[in-house]
């Protein structure tokens, strides 16, 4: 190890941590990584990680790696069938909705809520406002690149 390395940081509050990871669903199936990318720098609790993700690589320090399995709870939530919804075939305009197609709906703020499309019927289209990831246990992979106290602007 570097004395670069050795600075005896370790992710916590206040932290700004630069790392790879890879997340993977129960089969493998790598769905979001930075191994062929940039790596990711965020500053713990900023909300850029769900705090089930920071919560096990805290204690990490530059250089430690480990691989985590983050139930549905501590990742995206459950599925919930309240967030299934049923939207009238006319509100979608001269757009057509298709099956697994990803759709952007206004929600009550005025904010943007995605929506998958799950089925098409004459007078009504299924749309399903779940997180794409919610209800599945996720494998997330880690290598800690550098830890440093966040500084503040």
């Amino acid at each position: 190890m570097s004395d670069q390395q050795a600075n005896g940081h370790r992710i916590d509050e206040g932290m700004q941590v630069t790392l790879h990871f890879t997340l993977k669903l129960e089969d493998g199936t790598v769905v979001d990584s930075t191994r062929d990318k940039q790596p990711a720098t965020f500053q713990v609790g900023d909300g850029n990680l769900p705090p089930g993700f920071e919560h096990p690589i805290k204690g990490l320090a530059a250089g430690e790696s480990g691989s985590y399995e983050i139930s549905p709870e501590h990742a995206f939530g459950q599925h919930n069938p309240q967030n299934v919804q049923m939207i009238a075939r006319d509100d979608f305009g001269d757009e057509t909705p298709e099956m697994g197609m990803v759709m952007s709906f206004a929600d009550v703020g005025g904010g943007e809520l995605p929506g998958v499309i799950k089925e098409v019927g004459e007078k009504q289209v299924e749309v399903d406002f779940n997180h794409p990831l919610a209800g599945r246990t996720l494998t997330f992979e880690v290598e800690v690149i550098d830890v440093t106290p966040a500084t503040t602007h």
